[in-house]
């Protein structure tokens, strides 16, 4: 059995695939078993779920939450993962609402931070308009990989990873600060369980 349990789709995440398309994409490879675990949102859990069924695939709902937590007395940024959780829940849906406010906030300050290095390189600065741009590009939640495209698509950079290394990580915000603990208890209410995400990697890219 062939099993993917951590994919992103263009539809609710940074993925590159409308959801429709990945489910196709996973039958076409093999993959037998699968969830969708697009950052900080779980609107399109009822659609996944009938996709699988309709391709006859098994599905368990997911989501990738950044938690922080407190380690060695230092504030920790990590990804983790959420499986087989009640979609409808209350608590859980009310939470992400306001953490995809906080990224659209963030969205807005990261570009501040860009425009502070596009002075100094003495670049024509982004303004509204470019940020409406980026956020027309984006059918879920808004993240640094939305962000690297459109310089891609400026011609600033030729990557994401150029992106990243040029300018996301020296200008990137904190994200939302849900702890680890009500994380997990947000999963646990709902029916779901936490797992780390990617461990060799730990601090992710959203």
């Amino acid at each position: 059995m062939k099993i993917d349990l951590h994919i992103h789709t263009k539809t609710g995440s940074d993925g590159a695939l409308p959801i429709d398309e990945v489910f196709s994409e996973a039958k076409k490879r093999g993959i037998n078993f699968l969830s969708i675990t697009d950052h900080d949102n779980i609107t399109h859990q009822e659609k996944a779920k009938e996709l699988a069924s309709a391709n006859g695939l098994k599905y368990v709902t997911g989501v990738e939450l950044n938690v922080t937590l407190n380690y060695n007395n230092k504030s920790v940024s990590l990804d983790f993962l959420g499986y087989g959780y009640d979609y409808l829940n209350t608590a859980l849906n009310e939470k992400l609402g306001v953490m995809k406010e906080h990224r659209e906030k963030r969205a807005r300050q990261i570009i501040d931070n860009l425009n502070s290095e596009f002075k100094k390189e003495n670049r024509p600065l982004f303004t509204g308009e470019d940020l409406q741009k980026i956020q027309e590009s984006v059918d879920g939640i808004i993240s640094r990989p939305h962000i690297a495209d459109y310089l891609i698509k400026k011609g600033i950079v030729t990557s994401r990873q150029e992106a990243f290394d040029r300018y996301l990580v020296k200008c990137d915000v904190p994200k939302y600060p849900l702890p680890l603990e009500e994380a997990a208890a947000l999963l646990r209410g709902a029916g779901g369980k936490a797992v780390l995400a990617h461990p060799n990697d730990p601090n992710g890219t959203s």
